[in-house]
Parts: structure tokens; C-alpha cells; sequence
């Protein structure tokens, strides 16, 4: 496991799936995002404005303001090729999986529908889906957690982490699973900050790798039965610094949802 900590390229796209199996994650370079969406990179840069339109999290229990989101939903069949919007729908975790912030519903506002509905991010998160797919038809079953059969149950998560109090929490719960099969977790830009190291370690074991998004588009993928991650606070280089990110999670047997709903 970590044996191929470095980026894949878009030359070596076909070794993504298997890496992913292997050692629990992969990243990807800008370019190799942009092939296996199969959109040019300027389609996902344009992307980025939307994260200038996101409304405070209000749901934050450390009671931080530094933390902008929206969210939305999609099913996507990966044997016909359809990806669905779903009506906009809570986020819910169990504490499980959230300690912090878990075990309550939790609304966001919905992406923007321009951003929802872009052929170019829905390219991204189709795209994605199919390699996860294939990695998780050539992976055991996991004790307790839902067999994949071709469906995926995905959210989509718009984040700006922003440093007007000081200090911005990526994740403020810590290093931690979410509780799907299969997270991305997509750099959309970042001004004018320091900090933001990722770190991705065995969910049963010692090692572990650490690195930082730093280029646009670039893309980190996670096995999310096999390691836990986390994102270390950003603080400001210049007034107003802040970070954007797309994280995406894939989930079999549907949606998480409340134990009584």
C-alpha cells in the first residue's frame, strides 16, 4: 500500500482503477482529470466562478464562519450510462463516520443549476463514477457495508474555506471516513493561503502519505473503506485568502439517511 504516491498523468490514465484497488488512493494531475472526463481543461476552469456564489455553512458546531457550501445529489446507473439529478435532498452522517457533525440533517443550499447541469462537470462526476466502478466489481466485500451493483448514489459538495477569522478548517472533524465507497476530492483554486496539506493514511494500519493540492483541477481519489483523510487548517498569505474544492462521494445500496427515515 503507498506504493505510487506520485500523480497519475493523463499518459497513464489505465493504471488508474488499478492503482485505486492496490493501494487505497490515487491522484491525479489537471490534465489527467480533464482526458478521462474527456473535456478540454479550459471547460473546468471555467468551472471555478460558481465557487465565488456559495452561502455560509451554518451548521459548523465549532462555530467558525469560515466555511461557504452547496450540495446536491445525483444516481447514476453505470451499466446503461445515465446520470440523474435527484430532488435536493439533506446531508445526513452518521456520528460513526462524523463525530463532530454527524447524526443530524443538515441543509444546504443546491448548487447553483448552472454549475448542476454543466456538461463539463457532469462529465467529471460520470467520468469518475466509471473508474470507481471498475474498482470496486475487482474489490472484496467489505463486512457491514452495502455491495456495489452497478449504482451509485453520489453528492456533491461545493466547499470555499476561507481565512477572514484567521484560521480556515478544511475538515474540522478531523482525520475521518465518510462513510461511502469512493470520495474525490477536487482542487478548484486556492489565493492567497498556507497550510491546506492533505493526509491520507491506512484506515487499519501506520503509514500514510501527505502532499498539497496546489494546481487547479488536480484530483485526489479515495477508497473510503481502506483509509482515512483529512485537510490541516489554511491560513492567510495575503488578506482574504481562501481555498475551493469539489469533493465528491460515491455510495452503493443508495443514499445515507437517518436510521428512522
Amino acid at each position: 500500500m503507498f506504493r505510487h504516491p506520485d500523480p497519475v498523468d493523463a499518459a497513464a490514465l489505465d493504471t488508474c482503477a488499478d492503482l485505486l484497488r492496490e493501494q487505497g488512493h490515487v491522484r491525479l494531475t489537471p490534465a489527467a482529470l480533464a482526458a478521462l472526463a474527456q473535456v478540454p481543461p479550459d471547460a473546468l476552469t471555467a468551472l471555478a466562478p460558481h465557487w465565488h456564489d456559495l452561502p455560509p455553512d451554518a451548521h459548523l458546531k465549532d462555530g467558525g464562519r469560515y466555511r461557504r457550501r452547496r450540495h446536491g445529489s445525483y444516481v447514476q446507473d453505470t451499466a446503461s450510462g445515465t446520470l440523474d439529478a435527484v430532488p435536493h435532498r439533506a446531508h445526513w452522517q452518521p456520528t460513526t463516520y462524523n463525530a463532530l457533525h454527524g447524526g443530524m440533517l443538515r441543509w444546504f443550499d443546491p448548487l447553483q443549476p448552472a454549475l448542476a447541469t454543466s456538461p463539463a462537470f457532469l462529465a467529471v462526476v460520470q467520468h469518475l463514477g466509471e473508474v470507481f466502478a471498475q474498482a470496486a466489481r475487482a474489490l472484496p466485500a467489505v463486512a457491514g457495508e452495502p455491495v456495489f451493483d452497478g449504482h451509485w448514489a453520489i453528492e456533491a459538495h461545493a466547499f470555499r474555506i476561507d481565512t477572514t477569522g484567521g484560521v480556515g478548517r478544511p475538515t474540522p472533524e478531523g482525520a475521518h471516513r465518510d462513510g461511502v465507497a469512493f470520495v474525490a476530492v477536487l482542487l478548484v483554486e486556492r489565493h492567497g493561503v498556507i497550510g491546506g496539506e492533505t493526509r491520507v493514511f491506512e484506515a487499519d494500519g501506520p503509514r500514510g502519505v501527505r502532499f498539497t493540492l496546489a494546481q487547479p483541477w488536480s484530483a485526489l481519489l479515495l477508497d473510503d473503506a481502506r483509509v482515512i483523510h483529512e485537510s490541516t487548517p489554511i491560513q492567510p498569505a495575503e488578506p482574504g485568502g481562501w481555498r475551493d474544492t469539489l469533493v465528491l462521494t460515491y455510495r452503493a445500496g443508495g443514499f445515507q439517511d437517518p436510521p428512522d427515515a
